[in-house]
């Protein structure tokens, strides 16, 4: 068999192991932490009264990283599943929490919500943008 007659073989048998070498979305960083970022910015407006969500920059941003991960190889589904798996929500509200804490925000006291949500507004942070005092 000529080598142009196998070559489409050897194509097809090479990409399911090129989209097996793609690491798991939550390891591409420019993807894991600006949803991350928008995660911690959500619970922030969620518990502080005087601070609200940029919900149409969050929800334009996550439509370009929905772009980002499809242009890196991820397929839709892929996507979907990192999104809508309850270990990852897990890990990111762990990985939330745990900072919120190490900032001295409490569940018990709302205020403290407030006080790291404008601290991150006034630093311009990659949280503080997806928030907006009202």
């Amino acid at each position: 068999m000529s080598i142009l007659k196998m070559l489409p073989l050897i194509i097809a048998a090479s990409v399911p192991v090129a989209a097996e070498a793609k690491p798991p979305l939550r390891e591409v960083k420019e993807i894991d932490n600006e949803l991350y970022y928008i995660a911690v910015a959500n619970e922030i407006s969620e518990y502080c009264e005087s601070i609200s969500g940029r919900r149409l920059k969050a929800i334009g941003v996550m439509w370009g990283l929905k772009s980002k991960a499809n242009s890196l190889g991820y397929s839709d589904q892929e996507i979907r599943a990192y999104v809508e798996s309850d270990s990852e929500k897990d890990r990111m509200r762990a990985k939330g929490e745990a900072y919120l804490a190490q900032n001295g925000v409490s569940y018990d006291n709302p205020k403290t919500f407030c006080s790291l949500g404008r601290k991150e507004i006034e630093r311009n942070s990659a949280i503080g943008v997806y928030l907006r005092a009202n």
